[in-house]
């Protein structure tokens, strides 16, 4: 007995002798395909072609020819507590939002996770600033963790992983609720469980402001809550001036953006589960980039049925049947195999303890109508998995689990391909493990040598892949998600620069680039269009001393102008309070941290009198008052 494996055919394949031909092979003619092998073809399915939005593409492609800044590994960009100034925390009242589950690891210290969230603590409370710690457990949790019986005994068993007094503050969250002793002691402060207000889920914005009361400084740390939006993730980032991701989230973040990096291949994802339609997006990206899918639990029965083979109508997701055959024909054009189990475990409706192996074909022919219904991935398959991962260089195991209701019980098949994955892992081989279940199975059997990244919370991970975005993140300040190439910018790095904070059309600064050929310009604008149309411009007219990004400046000052060969000499802003057509976007340009990073930036007392003198009046010109030429220019 074998695994099926469907080669979706096409003029060319770059990974195809990686894959040695199973069961039989997927043939086109025209605008129809066929499966065929040592078995009479099976059915005949009609190709649609997949829509594809082309207008963002077309947008990045149109500014990528003027810009000489690399896009294709930029992605959620985030400051981070690592890159933040250490010396802006002394004194300073910090608000970290804790991973409750994380915190009760059974692998204790042994856990790295555990570990870069008690540092994130620890390295807060060394520099010198008051920490305060936020953190959420539900029902359940607290019934198998007698840790979280009360905000007390919490307090006390943080207390004793981080060997610093933490005092437990009850009440609604923030320095309201703390008495001024509790306040003026250098401790740690614990408040209570967050799910015991309903502001928090709630994202209430009178309870997002009463949680940052005191704080200046927000630490994220719980990676796992990213795709929720909670008052403890989203909301507070309103209050505070800065917003930073912790050393565990960081780290999280890192790894999650793996998952679409394809430069180890051959690449296999392994994608158990069921809910077709609602994961439809994340499979087409998947399909994408990997050079092969292997389905197992609900989900291989919605491509068998899309392939062709009969499957009973219980087991079919009918309002998926479009997104089956849009994922079937990505693989064609990719040509990439897709692989299902051919081999099932199944148990008898009329006897529980009867459990047999029975090959797919069989079982959905008519088996299951005789009262047998399958519960997990068979031998057969496993062995099949375990000789097709063999020369993979990155694996993806996503999904609930292998088998096919959600009863541990006879859950085997998840065990076992998680001894599989942890082989791989000791082989060069990149492993991402996604979902508890999963987790479960390769932490279960894995030793200290071994080398995967792990996800508990799929949640996240399927967000991500659908392409959604994630509110935690979102809510964070960003950094310039970019290395700026400046020797390809600017012909002379080493002149003074000149940044203008929201540049517009861009006039301002051609007119100042034409007039002082011994500076630099650099013009910050949020509206990409008029960045491609600035670029162009720059293009055409083959100035070597001006350029233009597209980016929110108010967060992402720091990360852009700290990379510069030269000094920074000069600082404009032209419209610190912009009106936008949108209400949400409506806010004071000039904020807390653009100010402080550009007087931590700006060269002191500026260029030489001459060449200052000659720059203020052509900005005076422009309707422009600059009262001096010094680092608190602004």
């Amino acid at each position: 007995m074998q695994v099926c494996g469907v080669q979706l055919s096409s003029a060319t394949s770059r990974w195809r002798e990686s894959w040695p031909p199973f069961g039989g092979s997927y043939e086109c003619t025209g605008n129809s395909c066929c499966i065929s092998g040592s078995q009479r073809p099976l059915c005949r399915v009609q190709c649609c072609q997949v829509p594809r939005s082309t207008g963002n593409v077309a947008h990045l492609q149109k500014e990528d020819k003027y810009s000489c800044v690399d896009r294709s590994t930029s992605y959620l960009h985030v400051q981070t507590l690592r890159n933040f100034p250490v010396e802006k925390l002394y004194g300073e009242v910090v608000l970290v939002r804790l991973d409750s589950v994380l915190l009760l690891d059974p692998l204790g210290l042994c856990s790295l996770s555990l570990k870069r969230t008690l540092s994130t603590i620890k390295y807060l409370y060394k520099a010198g600033g008051k920490v305060l710690l936020v953190t959420s457990w539900d029902p359940v949790l607290q019934s198998v963790n007698p840790v979280l019986e009360s905000t007390e005994s919490f307090a006390d068993y943080m207390s004793s992983l981080l060997q610093v007094k933490v005092i437990p503050v009850n009440g609604v969250p923030g320095l309201t609720s703390c008495k001024k002793e509790e306040w003026v002691q250098n401790d740690i402060i614990l408040f209570e469980n967050l799910l015991n207000f309903r502001g928090e889920n709630a994202n209430c914005n009178d309870f997002s402001q009463k949680l940052a009361s005191g704080a200046a400084i927000f630490v994220n740390d719980s990676f796992s809550l990213s795709h929720k939006i909670r008052a403890s993730v989203v909301g507070i980032t309103r209050f505070c001036y800065a917003s930073l991701a912790g050393f565990h989230f960081e780290e999280e973040l890192m790894q999650l953006l793996k998952i679409n990096d394809t430069t180890r291949r051959p690449y296999i994802a392994i994608i158990g589960g069921s809910n077709f339609l609602r994961k439809a997006p994340a499979l087409h990206l998947l399909a994408s980039q990997c050079d092969g899918l292997f389905l197992v639990g609900k989900l291989s029965f919605q491509i068998m049925n899309g392939l062709g083979i009969p499957v009973p109508s219980c087991l079919i997701e009918k309002n998926a049947t479009k997104e089956v055959v849009q994922l079937i024909e990505i693989a064609h054009n990719r040509n990439i195999p897709i692989y299902y189990p051919t081999d099932l475990w199944c148990l008898n409706s009329n006897n529980n303890e009867q459990l047999e192996i029975f090959d797919s074909a069989e079982l959905l022919s008519g088996l299951i109508s005789l009262g047998w219904t399958p519960v997990d991935i068979g031998p057969s398959t496993l062995e099949r998995i375990s000789s097709l991962l063999l020369s993979c260089k990155k694996i993806l195991w996503i999904g609930t689990t292998t088998s096919y209701d959600l009863t541990e019980e006879f859950s085997v098949g998840a065990t076992q391909l998680g001894q599989i994955l942890n082989k791989a892992s000791h082989n060069s081989c990149d492993v991402i493990i996604v979902g508890s279940a999963a987790c479960k199975a390769v932490k279960g059997i894995s030793d200290s040598s071994s080398q995967y990244t792990a996800f508990e919370n799929e949640s996240v991970v399927w967000e991500f892949l659908k392409g959604r975005i994630l509110p935690g993140i979102a809510a964070l300040d960003k950094s310039y998600p970019y290395q700026i190439p400046w020797d390809d910018v600017f012909s002379d790095t080493e002149q003074p620069l000149f940044v203008d904070i929201g540049s517009g059309n861009g006039l301002f600064l051609f007119q100042m680039a034409r007039n002082w050929e011994g500076s630099n310009f650099l013009g910050l604008e949020m509206n990409e269009k008029l960045v491609v149309r600035c670029l162009k411009d720059v293009a055409s007219a083959g100035k070597r001393n001006l350029y233009f990004l597209s980016t929110n400046a108010t967060s992402t000052f720091r990360s852009i102008v700290s990379s510069y060969p030269g000094q920074l000499t000069l600082v404009a802003i032209q419209c610190p309070n912009p009106d936008f057509n949108k209400e949400q976007n409506r806010w004071r340009m000039v904020r807390r941290m653009l100010v402080e990073a550009v007087a931590d930036l700006l060269q002191v007392n500026g260029k030489d009198t001459s060449i200052a003198s000659r720059m203020h009046v052509c900005l005076c010109n422009y309707g422009i008052k600059l009262s001096q030429m010094e680092n608190t220019s602004l």
